[in-house]
Formats: structure tokens, C-alpha cells, sequence
């Protein structure tokens, strides 16, 4: 398959060598651990900008800086165009002047991983792959096997053993044959890799695909969009492999170049503690790889880190960010962020709204500036842990004596 006619090439991420071919997804000089990024014909952007009234409000709306063939055949899912209100109340609670939330959560399998999907799938298609597959902490897998699904494209999954089992129901029920590993999400990846190599699969993973991070940037595209000259100082997300923070710098980028916002914001990326191998990159210089990665949100659970230079190289772009939160700051955070802005997300997507937190009380951003807080995945996503950062329910006998006793208990 050639690219398609709105991409120029794929360019290294290192040392910016460049290539043609649709397969090179990584650098021939700098070794098959340095990734590639799409680069669009001159003028993209504002070909973009110049065409989007009238057309859907759902991700493909970019299609000019999507890298997509123009026959291919699209899930036919609603993905993309999430709403993104201002949350005042949630604003006090961060210790900031303003702020938004945009709700990932309101995608098709509930995360902001169908971005990334349906480019996949789309192109799965467009290749002729026989199946598409992944390794992931659950959400890639859920999204792929969602938009798979759609079209009727057999899926193969790889998930660590500590995937929650909501997740793991939505890749069953959506009909993809799931492998459930003895090992953590990095032994995962390598495991998935090593099977997908040689096979007519097409692979989903967003560290080694160079075209999925571009189906996630659409989210700073429409971050951009749907806020214009209202577009505060900060984005906020929280971050696992890094692939989804490099995605939406770029989008923000691209919407700025197409005339949809004033200015970049700058971008705070937060990590769990005990999985922060790209804060430490950033901060301190040390190679991005922490063994034994944990945490409370299991979609962050990520040690190794495949598509670093991405996201540290995105960061300093925008004179961002990175900071850690503790998995007491993020159980805080469950329902402290839903109660404040009306939006449950699961704990990875609440990650992003405790850091901004951490970030006031560091100086990084200031109490008189705005932020973004990107909710990546809804709350249903893992239930279990959600019930454990809050009390239960009050039993009364039914009557209303009782209730009235217990409301006077209360009082």
C-alpha cells in the first residue's frame, strides 16, 4: 500500500530521516526502537480549516490531516466530537480560575482509545490485513475490538492478567478472541509483537504504528475547535505509553497552524507514581524504563514506555509539563472530579484532574490561569475500584419511619 496523498512522508523522530514507504515504521539509522511520524503535504492544515463547515461533527472532520485513502471504508461508529463544558465548581476544587473537561468517555467503547481504533481498522481494511491486533491495559482493546466489530474484522487481543474484567466483557461480548497474559502489560506488548511479526495481521499498537497517534490527536483538534479564543493556558491529560499526549500536542499544533485557536497551549502530562518512567525522562534525563510498574489506574500501567521520544519531544515543544500524583491523589480524585463537573471517569482519566492539583501546589500552573482537563475514559470502565474511593449506600427498612430516622442520623 502507498501512502495516502495527503501524507508527504514518514519522517524519523530522532534524526528526521524521511521515507515513502507505508511500512517503515521505524528509523533504518537510529534502530528499530525509534519511531516515525506522519508529515502532511504543505498547506494541509489550512486546506483543513478552509473545508470544515458543513461537514459532521465527528473526527473525521480532519480528514486532510488524517492518514486515510480516499476510498477507504470507515467504521461506521460515531467517533470523536465529545463534548467539552466548563466545569466552575471542578474549577474551585483544582484551585484554578477556569475549567473545561472534555468527555472521552462518550465514545463508542467509552474511551478516548476509538480515535485511534477506527484509524486502524480503517486501514486494516485498506491493506487487506486478514485481522487486527493489540496489546493493551484494556481500553486499545476494547476500542479495537469495538471497531473491528463494526465492520466485521476478526480481532486478536493481548491483555496483562490485571485487566479489569468489565474490560475484558467488552472484548468478548464484541466477539474478539482474547489472550489474558501471566505478566504485566510490558512482558504483554513484547509477547504481542513477536506474534503479529511475519502473520497478514494488521497491528493496532500505537507505539510501533506510526498512524494510530494520528487518529488521537484529534482530540486537541477538537479541544482546539470547540473552544476557539476561549482556549485557556493548559491541556491536562494523563499518561501511560505517551502515545496519546504526543497525539494531542500535535493536534493542538496542527488546529493553531489551520486558524481554529489563537495560541498553543501549553501541556501537562501526569503519570502515577509508581509508573512515571516519562516524568523521570523529563525531569531528570534518566533512560524512560521503571521496573514493576503499579498503580491504582490500570490503564497507566506502564514501565517501558515504546514511543518515548514522541512524548517528551511534544512536551518541550509547547514549554509543557510532567508531574506524578500518588494513587491516594487519584482515589481522591474519582469523586471529587465527578462530583464537580458531572463527569465519572475511570481512574487513569481522573489521573489528569489530580495533577492539575499537584501542579497548582508546584507552581506550575498558576491559580489565575485556565486549564483543559482531558477525561480519557468513563468511569464504568472499572466499577470496583470507583466503589472503593467512596462509602456505601445507607440501608433503611422500608418504611418511612426509617427513612426519616436515618435522614435525622444525617442531619
Amino acid at each position: 500500500m502507498n501512502l495516502p496523498s495527503t501524507v508527504r512522508a514518514l519522517a524519523c523522530v530522532r534524526c528526521g530521516w524521511e521515507s515513502t514507504d507505508f511500512w517503515q515504521w521505524s528509523c533504518t539509522s537510529c534502530g528499530p526502537d525509534v519511531r516515525m511520524d506522519v508529515r502532511y503535504q504543505a498547506g494541509a492544515a489550512e486546506r483543513m480549516g478552509a473545508n470544515l463547515a458543513g461537514r459532521p461533527f465527528d473526527h473525521w472532520r480532519y480528514r486532510e490531516l488524517l492518514p486515510i485513502p480516499e476510498d477507504a471504508v470507515l467504521p461506521p461508529l460515531h467517533v470523536g466530537w465529545t463534548p467539552t463544558h466548563e466545569a466552575p465548581r471542578m474549577a474551585s476544587w483544582l484551585g484554578v480560575a477556569r475549567a473545561w473537561i472534555k468527555d472521552d468517555g462518550r465514545n463508542p467503547s467509552a474511551s478516548l482509545k476509538d480515535r485511534a481504533s477506527s484509524v486502524g481498522v480503517a486501514l486494516a481494511l485498506a491493506t487487506g490485513a486478514e485481522r487486527i491486533v493489540c496489546a493493551s491495559t484494556g481500553n486499545a482493546a476494547s476500542a479495537t475490538a469495538c471497531m473491528a466489530a463494526s465492520v466485521g474484522l476478526p480481532a486478536t487481543i493481548f491483555v496483562p492478567e490485571r485487566a479489569p474484567a468489565p474490560k475484558i466483557a467488552q472484548l468478548r461480548v464484541f466477539g474478539a478472541q482474547v489472550f489474558r497474559v501471566a505478566a504485566d502489560y510490558d512482558t504483554t506488548w513484547e509477547l504481542c509483537a513477536q506474534v503479529a511479526k511475519g502473520r497478514p495481521w494488521f497491528n493496532r499498537n500505537c507505539a510501533q504504528n506510526p498512524y494510530l497517534v494520528e487518529g488521537k490527536k484529534t482530540a486537541g483538534l477538537e479541544i482546539a475547535e470547540q473552544l476557539g479564543a476561549a482556549l485557556p493556558e493548559w491541556v491536562v491529560l494523563s499518561v501511560g505509553d505517551g502515545c496519546t499526549i504526543a497525539g494531542v500536542i500535535k493536534g493542538l499544533e496542527e488546529a493553531h497552524a489551520a486558524g481554529l485557536c489563537p495560541h498553543i497551549p501549553r501541556v501537562l502530562g501526569v503519570q502515577a507514581e509508581g509508573a512515571a518512567p516519562l516524568v523521570a525522562a523529563f525531569n531528570e534525563g534518566s533512560f524512560p524504563v521503571i521496573e514493576g510498574a503499579h498503580t491504582v489506574a490500570d490503564s497507566l500501567c506502564v514501565g517501558h514506555p515504546r514511543n518515548p521520544d514522541k512524548a517528551l519531544q511534544s512536551v518541550r515543544r509547547v514549554n509543557g509539563a510532567y508531574i506524578t500524583v500518588s494513587d491516594a491523589e487519584i482515589m481522591a480524585a474519582l469523586p471529587a472530579t465527578a462530583a464537580t463537573s458531572g463527569v465519572f471517569g475511570e481512574p487513569a482519566a481522573v489521573t489528569a484532574a489530580a495533577g492539575v492539583r499537584a501542579a497548582v501546589r508546584a507552581g506550575i500552573i498558576a491559580p489565575t490561569e485556565g486549564v483543559v482537563v482531558l477525561s480519557s475514559g468513563n468511569g464504568l470502565k472499572d466499577p470496583a475500584t470507583a466503589l472503593k474511593s467512596v462509602t456505601g449506600p445507607t440501608d433503611v427498612d422500608a418504611n418511612i419511619d426509617a427513612v426519616l430516622r436515618a435522614l435525622g442520623s444525617h442531619a
